[in-house]
C-alpha cells in the first residue's frame, strides 16, 4: 500500500482461492483472501525486503506484512519450502488467472455474502 515493497514475478500462478477462515478473514481484516501459490524461484524482490515482518499465525504458518503500512503480502509454511501464498491484492499488473474456489466457505459470516458461481468447499479444494 505505501510503495515501500516491490517484487516481480515471472511464474505461473497456481491454483487463486477465495478463503474464508477465520483466520485469514482475521489476517486481512475482511470477509476473505484471495491468494495463490507462487514458486519462489521465479519470485524477485526488488525492493522493500527489510520492510517485511512475518508472524508465525500457527506452528511452521507465517503470515508476512509490510511494517510501515501494514498491507498483507503472502503467507507460507515452513514444510512446503520454495513456496509463497501471495496475496493477489498486491499485484499492480493486469494478469488473466482468476479464482477457482471459495475454501472454507462454511466459516464465512452469517453478514457476509458470496455473490458468484464458484465452487464452495467446507475445508481446502480437493486438490490440496
Amino acid at each position: 500500500m505505501c510503495r515501500g515493497v516491490q517484487y516481480e514475478y515471472a511464474g505461473e500462478f497456481g491454483t487463486i482461492t477465495v478463503c474464508h477462515c477465520s483466520d485469514c478473514r482475521k489476517a486481512q481484516g475482511s470477509t476473505t483472501v484471495v491468494a495463490a501459490p507462487v514458486d519462489t524461484a521465479a519470485f524477485r524482490w526488488l525492493s522493500g525486503q527489510d520492510l517485511i515482518a512475518e508472524y508465525e499465525s500457527s506452528p511452521g504458518k507465517k503470515r508476512a506484512f509490510c511494517r510501515q503500512c501494514g498491507a498483507p503480502l503472502y503467507s507460507r509454511k515452513d514444510d512446503i519450502p520454495g513456496v509463497l501464498r501471495l496475496r493477489m491484492g498486491t499485484i499492480d499488473t493486469p494478469i488473466d488467472a482468476k479464482p477457482v474456489a471459495h475454501i472454507f466457505a462454511t466459516h464465512l459470516p452469517p453478514w457476509a455474502a458470496m455473490d458468484d458461481e464458484l465452487p464452495r468447499y467446507e475445508g481446502l479444494e480437493p486438490s490440496r
